[in-house]
């Protein structure tokens, strides 16, 4: 074959005794012999690599029983590594010793040293200036043991990169380029070197970057490694390499949702401005603008809805990583991205179109006649004959509460409204609160709703309450109320405490003796945490509804 006769054994066996010799004195004639000797080593080490890139690991040392001794040799002279193209072209040829399925210890142990060298090449904090009698020849050269190695792993992380891309390489365009199987070695030695900043720019170059064929090019190992690291905060990555990670590593865009997911849950945030800059900084908003990542990241979110029960908080972190997306989404410049709808292919076009539009986006006076039309709507999709079975409904009741806010503006509208708009809140809150395809229930629950609103609207106008008269007003005559009926009362009660005059009196009163005493506690503090944000949104600051939320908050703080 034309590659192997390529490297005379003559000409391998004069470069090994050549290697052996540098490396077994430091005079100052052996080292103007290896200077001397650079250019035409250079040339040699491209031979070789050559052809070992059409060489399986096993033929490789079949036909070169000494490659390793030689290689190991030169990554260890100063001289040599710090040539021009000679460091890289020593990291080219060791990754095609790499064997990618051992089959035995040998196989394993040779991996084991190749990995290490690697490491060794590109790590300046393996190097120093007492090993191989280099202090002389760095300090000859004006730098400073640092600062030379520092330069040298710029240099080859720079060369790799440019590799990678697909540029010249020594000045000659590489014949069918770098293989998959050398770049999957390349991310598998960059994993321990993964927070060195000077290798940054090589690991960014490695995640954008795609083989000629359908399997991942790069290591698993690498692809963990980098995530990890990264939601640890120890580097600091483009959001196209992320996107890019995210988009071909599943296991990676699961691992980094679920730890924003946990974030969330586990973290003390005092308000949803918080919470907004936590799912921001994660860049899954971002990221989630191409469809596919959406989707996945929606199922993770859907499949904690569920085992949660669909309790208040989870429902609130769904609102909030939807708002932050449809954010990102309007601030993405692309030419040609997916149109909002594309994210919801599944549901209803036009009730998807009336849900994006945000609260903050109309004006106040139109929320009453926005929130019938989504209602209708919602009306005529459950009521339909064909929606036969439980999946159906939720997922109609799964993109509502996606953008929840509504359902806030709804129990602040029952409060504000006329009589011929109340059934129509309250149907749409019953729908929120228990999304069960059983018309009786859901009757049941509107009308235990229906007796609430109607006595707390009695007292709305009362500028004189007790809390006794507001237990009253919010008590049922069984002891039978389902959960998600006790939640729709407890939105109202909280959203009376706020915008009534009695009610004003006394909610301190109501929150301390009543919410405080119960297992409530963190339902509530979501809801008035949800209504502070959207004050601050609509830029509310003087009002006395304001004032109270922010009061009402910082009681629950302080007892916490």
């Amino acid at each position: 074959m034309a590659q192997d006769t390529a490297v005379p054994k003559l000409s391998f066996q004069y470069w090994l005794n050549k290697a052996v010799e540098w490396g077994q004195t430091t005079t100052l004639e052996s080292q103007q012999d290896v200077c001397l000797h650079l250019p035409k080593l250079q040339e040699f080490l491209q031979q070789i690599y050559e052809s070992l890139k059409h060489m399986n690991s096993t033929t490789a040392i079949q036909r070169f029983p000494l490659i390793g001794q030689l290689l190991g040799r030169l990554c260890w002279n100063p001289f040599v590594v710090g040539y021009d193209e000679s460091q890289k072209t020593l990291m080219w040829c060791l990754c095609c010793l790499y064997s990618k399925e051992p089959q035995n210890p040998v196989d394993l142990k040779a991996n084991s040293w190749i990995l290490s060298l690697l490491c060794h090449l590109l790590s300046s904090s393996e190097w120093g200036a007492n090993k191989v009698g280099t202090g002389t020849f760095i300090s000859a050269l004006g730098y400073t043991s640092a600062d030379y190695y520092s330069k040298l792993v710029k240099n080859i992380v720079l060369s790799l990169v440019t590799e990678l891309k697909g540029n010249q390489f020594n000045g000659l365009n590489i014949q069918g380029r770098v293989s998959d199987d050398h770049v999957n070695v390349v991310s598998l030695f960059c994993v321990p070197l993964i927070t060195l900043p000077d290798v940054t720019p090589l690991l960014e170059a490695l995640l954008t970057y795609h083989g000629g064929r359908s399997q991942e090019v790069l290591s698993s190992e690498f692809l963990e490694a980098v995530n990890e690291t990264f939601l640890k905060k120890k580097i600091v990555l483009s959001e196209s390499a992320i996107l890019s990670l995210w988009l071909r590593h599943l296991p990676s865009l699961e691992k980094a949702t679920l730890h924003l997911f946990e974030r969330l849950i586990s973290s003390q945030t005092s308000s949803l401005e918080e919470v907004e800059c936590i799912i921001k900084d994660s860049l899954l908003p971002k990221a989630a603008c191409h469809p596919a990542i959406f989707r996945i990241v929606d199922e993770i979110f859907k499949n904690a809805l569920l085992e949660t029960g669909g309790t208040p908080e989870v429902m609130t972190i769904i609102q909030m990583f939807t708002r932050c997306f449809v954010q990102a989404h309007q601030k993405d410049n692309k030419q040609h991205k997916f149109p909002l709808k594309a994210y919801f292919p599944h549901q209803h076009q036009h009730l998807v179109i009336a849900l994006l539009k945000h609260p903050f986006d109309l004006s106040a006076t139109l929320w009453s006649q926005h929130l019938k039309y989504i209602t209708d709507m919602l009306k005529a999709i459950i009521e339909d004959k064909s929606i036969r079975t439980y999946a159906d409904l939720f997922e109609s009741w799964f993109l509502f509460v996606h953008f929840g806010e509504w359902a806030d503006i709804a129990v602040e509208q029952l409060l504000k409204s006329e009589d011929e708009s109340s059934d129509t809140f309250l149907w749409l809150l019953a729908f929120y609160y228990n999304p069960h395809n059983d018309k009786e229930k859901r009757t049941q629950i509107l009308v235990e709703a229906r007796a609430v609103y109607d006595r707390l609207m009695m007292l709305f106008s009362c500028t004189t309450l007790s809390v006794t008269d507001l237990q009253a007003a919010a008590s049922t005559k069984t002891d039978k109320r389902q959960p998600c009926t006790k939640h729709l009362v407890r939105h109202l009660l909280i959203s009376f405490l706020l915008f009534s005059s009695g009610g004003h009196k006394i909610a301190q009163e109501f929150i301390s003796h009543v919410i405080l005493a119960s297992s409530t506690t963190n339902e509530v503090f979501g809801l008035l945490t949800r209504t502070a944000y959207r004050f601050n949104q609509l830029g509310l600051k003087d009002q006395r509804a304001v004032k109270l939320v922010n009061e009402l908050l910082q009681e629950l703080r302080f007892t916490d």
